[in-house]
């Protein structure tokens, strides 16, 4: 066969281009400078190691913008003290389970749902099920909890849920009397002729 492949006519599926190789003197096309041209940051050694997000050193666009301070935020950075995490499960991704089994953090865990059990798991209402399960998770969400009462499983929680306090409702204060006003003075008499009222004498 003419097209036998061997050693003879062995070659890349794909034509190899060779590598730039720079100061190799100047007919070369590549001498001198290198490319780099001439002086400059970008002409120095070791000069494309900038880190991400390096403006050239002016003030980066992350330290430009405003942000919302203190680490207790409701829209700050997940840390602090007061800062949960939990680890979503949906309804749907509990089709590894055969009916009857009991879901417990350890049994996600071993088919692979979850990461860790020293977090937190929170079951979440996404999908159908259509299994009778024994559910023991840290949170649910209340479209999850339905789902599962409806296919004749049981949804245990391993932490009580938080209740949101009422807010008060806001008392407007009573307008204070303005003062530049002038208190309506009584006429001297008036009060007495209303509390004793003439009658009239009676003839014999």
């Amino acid at each position: 066969m003419a097209d036998e492949l061997n050693l003879s006519n062995l070659q890349p599926a794909q034509p190899r281009k060779a590598r730039k190789r720079v100061g190799r003197g100047l007919g070369s096309g590549k001498g001198r400078y290198s490319g780099r041209g001439i002086k400059g940051q970008k002409s120095r050694a070791g000069s494309h190691r900038m880190r991400a997000g390096f403006e050239g050193g002016q003030m980066p666009l992350a330290m430009r913008l405003p942000k919302l301070r203190g680490n207790t935020s409701r829209d700050a950075m997940p840390v602090g003290p007061f800062r949960t995490y939990t680890q979503p499960v949906n309804l749907r991704d509990l089709d590894r389970f055969e009916a009857g089994e009991e879901v417990t953090p350890e049994s996600l865990k071993a088919k692979g749902l979850i990461r860790s059990i020293r977090k937190d798991v929170k079951l979440l209402g996404v999908g159908e099920l259509t299994k009778k399960l024994t559910i023991t998770v840290h949170a649910a969400s209340a479209t999850a909890r339905e789902k599962v009462e409806a296919a004749g499983g049981t949804l245990t929680l391993l932490k009580e849920p938080k209740v949101k306090k009422a807010r008060k409702p806001r008392t407007v204060p009573a307008a204070a009397p303005d003062d530049d006003e002038p208190e309506a003075v009584a006429e001297p008499g008036a009060a007495e002729a209303e509390a004793e009222p003439e009658t009239e004498e009676s003839e014999d």
